[in-house]
This record gives C-alpha cells, structure tokens and sequence, in this order.
C-alpha cells in the first residue's frame, strides 16, 4: 500500500485491465478451468434437496436462454429488466442477457407501479420478466408499451427459451465475442433515499474487473473447492449481484436462498462458507439469542457469554492477546453457548457485511463466538465494495483499506472521495447528477469519515445526515442509533435535532421480538401499539438511551425520545429495498412527535 498524502491511499491492481474483463469471458473462463466442477447449487422447490449444476451445465443454459433473447429481437445494447427475487433464475438470466449484448435492468420486487413506470421509461427497458403472474400484471398496468412481459411462476424461462429454437448456437458466440470490456452492463437505480431513484451505469469491466481483483484479494475466502456462498438478500441490489461474481471468476459454488423465511434451514442444508448480510441480520440474530434464553440463570449466562465473547475478541488486537483466564473462560463459553449460535450459520467461517454501519459491539462478539464478520463499505456508484477487511487484517470498526485499484482520500471536510477504475462514470440521462457528483476526477461520496495510518476507512455517517444542533454541534446520528438498536425491543431508530438545543430520538419497536421479551420480564402479552405507551417498556428504552449515550459527548447524547407505535418500513414508504431509513420522509410524518420532543 503506497500513501500519496497523509489522507490519501491507493492500493494497486492485482488482476491487470484488460479487455476480457466481460461477463461473457468471464464464464467461458469458469467453463475453461472447471468444466465439470459445481457452480450452482438450486432447489427446484421448497424442501427439495441442492441440485448441482456444472459450470458447463449452466452455461449451456445461459447459451439456451440468450439464443431465446436474440428470437423474441433483443439488439445488443437494449435494455432488459429483471423484477424478481434472488434465485438461480436471476443469475441465469442476468448472464444470458449480458451474452446476447444486452443491458440488465434490476427493478426490486416490492417496486410500486410508479417507481417500475420510472425505471422502465427512463432506463429505454423493453422488456421485462417478473417472479409472478401478479408482478407481471402490475408492470403492463404501469409500462403499457412494453414488447413483452414474463413471468417465472407462468414459465417464463421455457417460454424465452422455445423464442430461440431456430436461432443458431453462433448466433449467441457472435454476441458474445462482440461484448466489449467498457460496454453497459447494467443499469442499477438506487434504493432513494431521497428524491427519485438514479440509474447508475456500470459497464462489464466495473463489475468483473473488481470481481477477479476481488478473488485475489480475499484468497481464504474465494480459492479452493471448499468456497460456497449462499445468497439471499435483493439481485436487484448492487452488493449481492456483486458477489454473485465472485465464485464464477474462482471455483467456487453459489446457492440462493429466495425467501427468508426458509434462510435458517437453507443455510442449515447448504452449509456456506461465507455469507454475506446487511448489520440488520446480525442485529437479529443476536437479540433473537438474547431473548431465547429467556430469564435467570439462562439469562445471566448468555450475557455472561456474550460479555466473554467481545473481550475475548478484543484480545486478539493486542499485542499480549488473551490472557490464560479469558482462553479459559472462552472455552467454557463455547461450549455452553457460543457454538449453538454458530449453528445457525450451518458451518460458515466468514460473512462479509455491507449497507450500513455494523458497529464494534456485535463485530467483536461475533468474531469472539467464532464467525469472522469483514465489514465493507462502497456505493452502486463504486460496483459494491470501494474498501473491505480482510480475513489476514480485520480492524473492527473500520470498513478495511480500499480494494485493489482503488483510491480513496478524506477532504478537509472529513467527505470520502474516490477514484479508479470500479467507479461509474454517468448516472443514466442524468449528465447534472453526474457533474455533481464528481470533481476533478474524484467521485464524491457524500460519506463521512476518515483513514488511519494503515489505509483504513472509518465511517463516521452521511454528509448530508449530520445533524447541527442550535450550540453549532456537530452530530453523527449514525452512532447512537447503531448502539441503541442493539436492544433486543428496538426495530429502529431515527436521531433528531437539527437546529434545536439537544438531541432528540424516535423509536419504533420490534414486533417479532416484543412478545418473548414480555413473557421474559413477567408481563402481560400487548400489542406494539399497547407496548409504546407501557411505563416498563418506555423504562427499558431510557435504560438503553443511557447505555448508548456513554459512546458520545454530552452535547451529542440523545435527551428525549419518543417510542412511535408503529414501525419503519417499504410499504409505508419510510424504509429503502436495502432496509435504509427515509430521513426525510420520516421527518415529515412524525412532524408533531418531533415537535413535542422540544415543547
């Protein structure tokens, strides 16, 4: 790693541009070294068994599919929308339109009609294959002109597939070889945050560039025939669709898990070696454990174990390293519990985690129990990650150094800024956006943060996010809320006080997790509604502000809260598809419980 500045790292290629670096060589690649090694494994229905697929086998499948695309009159360079959830369909599709030349358009399967009218007709997509016959209704209905419309649950594949029957196998090769290294791959929209969704171009090299730079970087994750990796959050989003690459360019092996709601058992059935999650799934699992172990002595020892778990990790990063005591206790720790919450992650080693802050509390204790979590960081705009931990270096609290190729430096104003050759270069007709967002080369992320001496970024939360109360203090909300969603009854949290003399807070709380934490304190069963307004409840939430106000300065800690009786989420339009907060919406509909905070 070289430092240009103080505040400046680079670190260098490890796989050398090239004009291979496609989608379509990238598989020939896999079919070159591997022919007859797994690369997907699938279930064709809901409790079945994994059903292997070579990497032969699935590109043969890809070859069948992309010859039905070129029969129905897809060109090279149009665009081809996939509204579905994550599956072994996705993938087959996503590489057949990239083999007939085509252009991939992900739309979230919980896309209103007006967000797919926006996509579709902004983007130019003309074509579009849906999970469900329902989706499928819903698209016609909001993109009338479209050429046509598919549905996976009314045969959509074989339907494409019988579109090709007269289409000859070089048809396919000829596209194929005519696919260039900065051609358009996929036009990604982000989740919206704010304002209406802008359509990020990525060409093939930003994704499978940093895919074969991304294998050479994490080697104990991606080399060797024991790598396997189960998928389950969104295709639709930038950071799964990214590490789908990543087993093609080794020789590992891809599963899906579309419905969460199966996760445990097929993660139980698949048994990964790494995983990949958003914090939210962590946070998850750890409250769920607390709240298992119910009350008392089973109580005391889960925390007791957790307790032993983080300092334990902490450990590691010394230069003593646990003391014979700890080693001690850990091994009993492990025993007793430890390695019941490590099997529910079905034997996985690693989890990489992205699209929001972990925090140190839950990347120690799950590095203590045994699961090496690396945190990253990047945008759709950088193709997924910009910066990631390593298994060989893993600081917890960091998002790791910038992957191989990339540059990353902090402004005077603390902002990330970066460049290389995975970032995009335009937002889809969108040439203002596109000047906004970068300056002299460098694309502005608009996070906030810094690097240490080693070239690791922290992240200290959105430009745009920081709060400024009346005193002039500067507040990152991104802190507290990490910490105070640590609470087994908190689903979320939204920090306030931008331009007002303290800092306040909204809570909304978990409503899977409230009926055990009931039972647990000896309380009646009630609803989140009843819960909002119950003293014990309100109490336990003040307990928690507390703990998490001992990470920040007076000026910074949360005053007042509320406790809202209802939750964040994608139907009432204040959650992202990637589970990000609205900040603003937010603000505008809890406008009068804000106010009372400060009446």
């Amino acid at each position: 790693m070289t430092a240009t500045t103080p505040r400046e790292f680079t670190n260098p290629l490890l796989v050398e541009l090239n004009d291979k670096m496609t989608i379509p060589h990238l598989l020939a690649e896999r079919v070159r070294r591997y022919p007859n090694h797994t690369l997907v494994e699938r279930k064709v229905a809901l409790g079945s068994s994994w059903q292997k697929v070579t990497s032969r086998a699935f590109s043969d499948h890809v070859h069948e599919v992309a010859k039905g695309l070129i029969g129905l009159g897809v060109e090279p360079g149009d665009r081809f929308g996939i509204m579905a959830h994550t599956s072994y369909d996705w993938m087959l599709l996503d590489f057949a339109i990239a083999h007939a030349g085509a252009v991939s358009v992900p739309i979230y399967e919980t896309s209103s009609g007006e967000q797919i009218e926006w996509i579709v007709t902004d983007s130019g997509t003309t074509n579009v294959v849906t999970e469900t016959h329902a989706m499928a209704d819903l698209v016609r209905s909001a993109a009338p002109d479209l050429q046509h419309v598919f549905s996976l649950d009314r045969n959509g594949i074989s339907d494409i597939i019988n579109a090709g029957k007269n289409v000859p196998d070089s048809a396919v090769e000829e596209r194929a070889r005519g696919v260039a290294a900065d051609d358009l791959m996929t036009i990604i929209y982000t989740s919206g945050t704010t304002g209406r969704p802008k359509g990020v171009e990525l060409t093939h090299q930003n994704m499978v560039g940093l895919a074969q730079n991304g294998r050479e970087w994490m080697p104990e994750l991606l080399h060797g025939k024991n790598s396997r990796v189960l998928l389950f959050l969104p295709l639709a989003h930038v950071f799964a669709r990214f590490i789908q690459l990543l087993p093609v360019s080794a020789e590992g092996v891809v599963g899906h898990s579309p419905d969460t709601k199966n996760l445990l058992e097929d993660i139980a059935s698949f048994k990964p070696w790494y995983v990949l999650a958003v914090p939210r799934v962590f946070e998850k699992i750890y409250n769920a454990a607390d709240a298992k172990a119910g009350s008392g002595a089973k109580l005391k020892m889960f925390r007791w174990a957790a307790k032993v778990a983080i300092e334990y990790s902490r450990a590691l990063e010394t230069d003593e390293g646990p003391s014979a005591a700890l080693k001690a206790q850990h091994k009993i720790a492990d025993r007793l519990v430890h390695r019941k919450i490590m099997d529910l992650f079905g034997g996985a080693k690693y989890a990489v985690s992205g699209g929001g802050p972990l925090g140190e509390r839950l990347g120690h204790f799950f590095r203590g129990i045994g699961l090496q979590i690396l945190e990253g960081y990047g945008l759709t705009e950088t193709a997924a990650p910009l910066s990631v931990n390593t298994p060989a270096v893993n600081k917890i609290g960091t998002v790791g150094p910038p992957i191989s190729g990339v540059t990353v430096r902090v402004d005077e104003e603390g902002e990330i800024q970066v460049k290389g050759p995975w970032v995009f270069k335009n937002y889809h007709n969108n040439p203002e956006a596109t000047a906004d967002a970068f300056v002299d080369g460098w694309f502005h992320t608009g996070d906030v943060g810094s690097i240490d001496e080693d070239g690791y970024v922290k992240i200290t939360g959105r430009r745009k996010e920081l709060i400024v109360t009346a005193g002039g203090k500067n507040v990152a909300p991104t802190v507290l809320e990490d910490r105070l969603r640590g609470h087994p009854l908190v689903s979320q949290v939204v920090v306030v006080g931008e331009g007002k003399p303290f800092i306040g807070a909204l809570v909304t709380l978990d409503a899977e997790m409230l009926p055990g934490w009931l039972k647990n304190h000896g309380m009646p069963q009630m609803s989140v509604e009843q819960a909002a307004r119950d003293p014990q409840v309100i109490a336990a939430i003040d307990r928690a502000v507390e703990r998490a106000n001992k990470a920040v300065s007076r000026a910074e800690s949360i005053r007042k809260f509320t406790v809202l009786d209802t939750d964040f989420t994608e139907a009432n339009g204040l959650l992202t598809p990637s589970l990000k907060i609205k900040r603003g919406p937010i603000a505008e509909a809890f406008s009068r419980e804000i106010e009372a905070l400060y009446g």
